[in-house]
């Protein structure tokens, strides 16, 4: 029987710890000031020890995506927060702003390809979970016989990868807000100008997408692939193939919006393609001007100097 995950062993083992996620550039003031005051603790991150600041996390994701453009190489990252947290809880709470999984059946058949491509992202690629202080917490037992399930709990996240094997360390792992704040920054549209670059997603605007890099001066090569909107989380293995056969053989890099799917389409892509492919998100929203569909702005995506 598998030991439960402890989370203070962890950080102790891998050096990790809690600190302030700085990048200098950032300006998170507009989205606290029509947010939940709570969610400042989101700033409040793990760090590892040996690294010094945000600006330093932000360099290692460029300089892992450069060099796997440069020699194509597989390098899936991929973000996980209450969505993700809740799917692997097998909570149907996970069904958020888009519809996730049929029900929890579908969830419960859907685990093994997620385990495998958790197995395979650890091994060659970068995790971005989402753990501050308010979202580690246990569940609640109310009886013996009766336990809340905390669905958002980022421990339950960590307690899930424990019992599969899979171990987030110094190399594999980048703060969550780190990936917004490099998608959304002048140095990844200069990484791009270009480069052929593949948007997988449900909803493409060409026109909006080529107008977002030119803010920057950047001008990649855009190509785009269509992905259902719903249940991609639970239904890859049926479409995968007819996905990944659209996407451009010259192709540099894949921006991924796919939900809590993104991680069976960035690692399988990834693997096939031997390219970087990024899980997205909200930032696909921003270039396609659809910020409305993630609810409005998020942390870590203004910068001043926009």
């Amino acid at each position: 029987m598998v030991e439960k995950f402890n989370l203070n062993k962890w950080i102790e083992e891998e050096d990790f710890t809690f600190a302030k996620l700085h990048i200098e550039g950032i300006d998170n003031e507009y989205v606290f000031s029509i947010n939940e005051p709570e969610m400042r603790e989101q700033e409040i991150c793990i760090f590892h020890k040996h690294i010094k600041n945000g600006e330093d996390y932000l360099n290692r994701i460029h300089l892992l995506t450069a060099e796997a453009i440069t020699i194509r190489k597989s390098l899936p990252i991929v973000r996980f927060a209450d969505g993700e947290y809740a799917f692997y809880n097998m909570s149907m709470k996970c069904n958020g702003l888009y519809r996730q999984a049929e029900s929890k059946r579908h969830i419960q058949k859907a685990l093994p390809y997620h385990v495998s491509a958790f197995r395979k992202l650890a091994a060659k690629g970068i995790l971005a979970p989402l753990i501050f202080p308010g979202n580690i917490n246990e569940d609640k037992r109310i009886f013996p016989f009766l336990v809340i399930k905390k669905a958002s709990s980022s421990l339950n996240f960590l307690e899930f990868l424990h019992k599969n094997g899979i171990r987030i360390t110094k190399q594999n792992y980048i703060p969550f807000y780190v990936v917004y704040a490099w998608l959304t920054s002048p140095y990844f549209a200069e990484l791009v100008n270009g480069k052929n670059v593949c948007i997988v997603n449900s909803d493409n605007n060409p026109h909006y997408c080529e107008n977002w890099f030119k803010r920057f001066k950047s001008y990649p090569n855009l190509s785009f692939v269509e992905i259902p909107a719903n249940y991609v989380a639970t239904r890859w293995p049926q479409i995968s193939n007819s996905i990944i056969s659209q996407i451009p053989d010259n192709t540099d890099l894949c921006l991924v919006g796919a939900g809590i799917g993104a991680l069976l389409v960035c690692v399988d892509v990834s693997e096939k393609l031997s390219i970087p492919t990024v899980d997205a998100g909200h930032v696909l929203n921003m270039i396609n001007g659809r910020e409305d569909k993630s609810n409005g702005p998020r942390l870590y995506t203004l910068w001043k100097i926009h």
